[in-house]
């Protein structure tokens, strides 16, 4: 038999694939890229055995248990733990803290004929483990931040360069009012964990430099880690810059041309369609107060003219209405402070293909 396992950082490495023993509530609200859900107990089963244990104590809970994982309940999940083990022959098994739960499947397969390991300290050490890599590449490598009014590309830039971290693509998120996607965020543990085994996994490969992308706290539901987010308000910054003409292009494209085909591509023609277009007005009523009545009546006014518009025909010519309003009445007087704030950072200047000049040929600083 293969032996358990407490070296995490190979774990996450190598993408070695885990059966996760934990009830699927705690799976729910955060796990591993890599881990596959196949619990030990549905979620009444473990509640009802951890009121026994508070109650009656550790032997009664666990006999109780067994009589409610029993017979062909039991032997279903010998089964898919079964089928698991011979899919992954190179994987592990682990439960919260890596004691009774995992104990228990690991001695139930090896009855079947199967010695599978475990992963010791189970998904808290894990977890520990994926916090302090996040908090040691903070502290110990070299950031730079992509900053520039709304629509000049700074996504575009993060992809195209192979030193980037893409926060948006972790936290599935455009990261502005207009840029939920139409397929769900990740649990805020998910993103942390996906974020923390991308830098892991470039630090392995050497990289020591990292661009990021100029984000709030709160990328849609997820926040960003709270020593990533102090450290991006310090980092030194590269400011992208494009006309309005070509800002306007290139919101209609990612947020009413791509966005419209996420949705009909999800959901089919006629309901991707419907979501979408709720989608864009409920974006707008949800900066209604920072708009103020009538800047915001006169603004989706336009886009309710643009989704008839686009429904009826296909074009998307009023949707230019709307995003020209936003951009010189309400995002360009916030970026216009939020630059002069962040002077003092701004090391580089310029359009999309001189930023990534720079941004490619850019000497690492190290830690002071």
């Amino acid at each position: 038999m293969r032996d358990n396992t407490a070296d995490y950082r190979e774990l996450f490495l190598n993408d070695v694939q885990m059966m996760d023993m934990r009830a699927p509530v705690e799976f729910t609200k955060g796990a591993f890229p890599n881990a596959t859900s196949l619990p030990l107990m549905t979620d009444v089963e473990r509640q009802k055995v951890g009121t026994c244990y508070k109650q009656k104590g550790q032997q009664a809970a666990i006999e109780l248990g067994h009589q409610l994982v029993g017979g062909k309940v039991k032997a279903a999940r010998v089964e898919a733990w079964s089928a698991f083990a011979r899919a992954n022959p190179n994987g592990y098994l682990y439960c919260f803290r890596g004691g009774l739960r995992s104990q228990i499947v690991q001695q139930w397969l090896k009855e079947a004929g199967i010695d599978y390991p475990r992963v010791i300290g189970g998904y808290k050490a894990m977890r520990t483990f994926l916090i302090e890599t996040l908090d040691s590449a903070v502290a110990e490598c070299d950031f730079v931040v992509v900053g520039g009014m709304t629509g000049t590309g700074k996504t575009e830039v993060i992809a195209a360069l192979d030193h980037s971290v893409d926060l948006e693509g972790h936290a599935n998120h455009r990261g502005s009012s207009f840029g939920k996607r139409a397929t769900g965020q990740p649990a805020q543990i998910d993103f942390e964990n996906r974020l923390a085994i991308d830098l892991l996994k470039r630090r392995a490969r050497g990289q020591q430099q990292f661009v990021l992308e100029d984000e709030s706290r709160l990328i849609g539901t997820c926040s960003l880690p709270l020593s990533l987010h102090q450290g991006m308000q310090q980092y030194p910054m590269v400011w992208l810059e494009d006309s309005v003409e070509g800002r306007v292009e290139r919101i209609l494209k990612d947020y009413v041309i791509d966005l419209a085909a996420e949705f009909i591509g999800e959901h089919g023609e006629e309901s991707g369609f419907s979501l979408f277009a709720e989608r864009m007005l409920q974006s707008m009523d949800n900066i209604q107060k920072r708009l103020g009545g009538e800047r915001h009546a006169r603004l989706r006014a336009i886009l309710q003219q643009g989704l008839e518009e686009q429904a009826r025909s296909g074009a998307v010519d009023t949707h230019r209405g709307w995003i020209e309003g936003l951009l010189r009445e309400y995002y360009d007087p916030m970026y216009v402070y939020q630059r002069e704030s962040k002077a003092a950072r701004i090391e580089f200047a310029g359009e999309q293909s001189a930023v990534l000049d720079y941004l490619r040929q850019r000497a690492p600083r190290s830690k002071p």
